[in-house]
């Protein structure tokens, strides 16, 4: 067993920020006119102390479980550490989840005490208490009814207790992968793993500290938004601001201000191909000068690579800079130091455009039986194009056995304090994860450089042979076919076929101009069944990947779709990952069609 470093449980980590952060902000919600309104760190441990003495009156003590089915709040974190404080497990559960799965986590954990954010949810789960033998209690998040969390942390005061301190082998909580396929896994994590991940990346962003703030947009029902903001954050005392919607990102931000930001490459690339379409629209001047800053800019870099630099190139720089990269970073509220990125790899074009414009992205990589994070980058240690270097006490091993031979990567074997307990209830499949000498095989595969940069090739479940016997990654190929401002979503397909079919869900904000322009009809239907337009796709598609992937890997033909890949129609995961063989069974006509 490792050795964790103090303080090695949550309870501990939330109460020491508290003794020296009591006055400062933790968390920002919206008010009803719009502004953000902020509470302190004692504020927040007051309400914890009350619902932790709620909870036990409940007869929730240790290794009891407790749910919550919730967005992002103020609550979520108040539930969670006065759960951790009972040395009980949390189980955290997305609000946009199927029923179905609420039901089989629920169930599966043996919750006790089931907290849900509205009354809605309430009445789609009640039912449990009848069905699920171990389920005792439902509380209501907003409202203050009999059954309300408001009126449990009421009966906690009158029932003060002191918090437990778990050992960090003791189980925090359970988090549960969406998976691709199949029911969800719920990943067995220890106070040990939790702190000891959060503690290693406080470790190389030793800028972080009670005045760092963020602005939360991940779900922390994922273990990435949970241990990389909530628990890390509290621990150097900083404040999170709480985003009211995805639709209200940008608004959020330029209130909130943020130094620093956890997001998916989705969300800059988005940003980047909206600025470029922005600048071609405006055309004039305005274009002018931000393609003056985006060459300099390149320039810059390939006379530093070189050991020179250009007065000229410093100067154009400059003056794109002042006038046009400076708004890009007002957009992001003024502050923001840089960003950390997880769950594809960063287009490193991109990834340059800003670093340029002073908002550096910094790629990492992790998975939920990891803690999640393995490796990162950081401003003191980066390279572009990789996912950094393995975090304090991680160790990377590449097993190249796990591969076709030949080859210069493997899949990627992680061993330290971050590595999950095991699977909850699914000894075979923790088998199946877990090497005899206590490493975890990710899936995924990767190679380290000479300076322990760790880059991720491939996933060994997605990969897949062309009838010729050549592989293929999907995922790299769809996440450049993204990049093209006309589509907003791919999936390629091809597995023992003589080439690759790429289903394709064009962006049709960016094709309605197209059609407007060409006299088109604008409506998805029939855009998608015009030649113009398929040919159009395909063509930007294959001049995009030409030159960066080989003749066989870039896709022969094309399925326009109307409809995109989302949660509501089962194509994607929670975590926003796609379903593949949901897609294909849907489309299986289509795709059938492309190889007659």
């Amino acid at each position: 067993m490792y050795a964790y470093d103090k303080p090695d449980n949550l309870v501990e980590m939330f109460e020491n920020s508290v003794t020296r952060y009591p006055d400062e902000p933790l968390f920002g919600t919206k008010n009803p006119q719009g502004a953000y309104e902020w509470v302190t760190y004692q504020e927040v441990a007051k309400r914890v102390d009350n619902l932790r003495g709620g909870l036990a009156q409940l007869g929730v003590g240790k290794d009891d479980a407790v749910g919550i089915i919730s967005r992002n709040s103020v609550e979520w974190a108040v539930a969670a550490f006065a759960t951790y404080g009972l040395d009980a497990r949390f189980i955290s559960m997305y609000e946009t989840e199927v029923f179905r799965i609420w039901k089989y986590i629920v169930a599966d954990s043996a919750i006790k005490v089931l907290f849900v954010a509205t009354p809605v949810i309430y009445e789609q789960v009640r039912g449990f208490l009848d069905e699920i033998s171990t389920l005792e209690k439902i509380i209501v998040i907003d409202g203050d009814a009999e059954d309300s969390m408001a009126a449990l942390e009421q009966v906690g005061q009158q029932h003060s207790l002191p918090s437990m301190r778990p050992s960090p082998y003791d189980v925090a909580g359970l988090i549960y992968t969406s998976g691709t396929t199949g029911e969800p896994k719920g990943v067995l994590l220890t106070h040990g793993n939790f702190t000891s991940n959060a503690r290693a990346g406080y470790k190389i962003y030793p800028e972080l500290n009670h005045n760092s703030r963020s602005l939360s947009i991940l779900p922390w029902a994922h273990s990435y938004g949970q241990v990389a903001e909530l628990y890390n954050f509290i621990q150097f005392g900083g404040s999170i601001g709480l985003a009211e919607s995805p639709n209200t990102i940008i608004t959020d931000i330029a209130q909130v201000k943020p130094t620093h930001l956890l997001a998916v490459p989705r969300v800059f690339n988005k940003i980047y191909n909206g600025l470029w379409a922005k600048m071609d629209e405006t055309g004039g001047l305005a274009r002018r000068l931000f393609v003056m800053g985006v060459e300099s800019g390149q320039k810059r870099r390939a006379l530093a690579k070189e050991g020179r630099s250009s007065f000229w190139t410093e100067l154009q720089f400059k003056i794109a800079d002042r006038i046009v990269f400076e708004k890009v970073r007002e957009l992001f509220g003024g502050r923001l130091q840089c960003a950390m990125t997880a769950s594809a790899a960063m287009n490193v074009d991109i990834a340059h455009f800003f670093f340029d414009v002073g908002i550096p992205l910094y790629d990492v990589y992790g998975l939920t039986e990891c803690s999640p994070a393995v490796a990162m980058n950081c401003p003191a240690a980066f390279r572009l194009g990789s996912v950094g270097q393995a975090i304090d006490k991680v160790t990377i091993v590449i097993d190249k056995s796990a591969v076709e031979a030949g080859a210069d990567d493997g899949e990627i074997v992680v061993y330290g304090p971050n590595v999950m307990k095991g699977y909850h209830n699914k000894p075979e499949a923790t088998r199946a994860i877990m090497t005899e000498d206590g490493g975890i095989r990710t899936g995924d595969r990767g190679r380290l450089d000479e300076d322990g940069y760790l880059y991720i090739t491939g996933r060994i479940k997605e990969q897949y042979k062309l009838e010729n016997g050549r592989f293929v990654f999907p995922a790299s190929l769809e996440e450049d076919i993204k990049l093209i401002p006309y589509i907003a979503n791919a999936m390629i397909y091809g597995e023992n076929r003589a080439y690759n079919v790429c289903l394709v869900v064009p962006d049709f904000a960016v094709l309605e101009k197209y059609a407007v322009k060409h006299n088109l009809p604008p409506n998805p239907a029939a855009l998608v069944q015009r030649p113009e337009v398929r040919d159009l796709i395909s063509t930007e598609i294959r001049e995009f990947l030409t030159g960066k992937y080989r003749n066989y890997e870039i896709p022969h033909k094309f399925v326009l779709l109307t409809e995109d890949f989302t949660l509501e129609n089962g194509m994607l995961t929670q975590t926003m990952k796609l379903k593949r063989r949901a897609v294909v069974e849907k489309y299986k006509a289509e795709i059938e069609a492309q190889y007659a």
